[in-house]
């Protein structure tokens, strides 16, 4: 039997990126082809963004179902070519120099790496490749006849993962929770932290700040 060993897990938003998946999803709409067609998905973008901010612990998986309905009907032609220069003009630019740091620690450790994201896999995709990740964690738009449906294929990630995901990757891939890491920055990803043996919070809000407080986890800020 192959002795497990641990991983290390990141909630990309917030500990390597700085922009918020909603944001992904008004730069898809935002250059859709149409004035009306990009007025109708960016108002589709502001309906889901009270479900953003309410957070994963609040909604589960409705925000994410709500932010990708704006690009309903886009061509995967025009999704593939938007989503490259989004992940190349605003993601890979501006990494948080903290979150790399915390990569490479992890490397040296030997853990697997783990990225989860409510992002889409196009965009996703090149930042798990530039940092060597193991498994990358993200949303995955359902694609009809060449277009968008507006629909995410299952499982849908939300703001927040429970613990119980957490410990079904862990038996699926033989991992040691208990000697296991995880990083987040939001309220919404107390779960998964809650769920791993050694957590760690990366410039939390202040829902997350208030839980590390209660509960003792080691905070970074940079």
């Amino acid at each position: 039997m192959t002795e497990n060993r641990s991983a290390a897990f990141y909630r990309i938003e917030g500990t390597l990126v700085g922009r918020p998946t909603l944001a992904t999803a008004a730069y898809l709409a935002a250059n859709t082809q149409g004035l009306a067609q990009r007025l109708g998905r960016l108002g589709n973008v502001a309906m889901a963004a009270p479900f953003a901010i309410a957070g994963g612990l609040v909604t589960g998986s409705a925000g994410s179902r709500m932010t990708w309905m704006s690009i309903r009907g886009m061509s995967e032609d025009r999704l593939a070519v938007l989503s490259d220069e989004y992940y190349r003009d605003h993601i890979e630019p501006d990494l948080l120099d903290v979150g790399l740091d915390l990569i490479k620690a992890s490397r040296r450790r030997g853990q697997r790496l783990v990225l989860i994201s409510d992002n889409i896999d196009w965009v996703m995709k090149p930042l798990a490749e530039r940092l060597g990740a193991d498994d990358l964690i993200c949303n995955r738009l359902e694609i009809k006849r060449g277009e968008a449906t507006g629909r995410l294929c299952d499982p849908v990630i939300g703001g927040g993962l429970a613990g119980q995901w957490a410990r079904s990757f862990a038996d699926e891939h033989e991992i040691d929770l208990e000697s296991s890491c995880a990083y987040g920055a939001r309220g919404s990803d107390s779960l998964l932290l809650s769920a791993i043996g050694q957590p760690c919070v990366v410039n939390p809000d202040r829902q997350l700040r208030r839980l590390a407080d209660d509960h003792d986890w080691p905070v970074v800020e940079r």
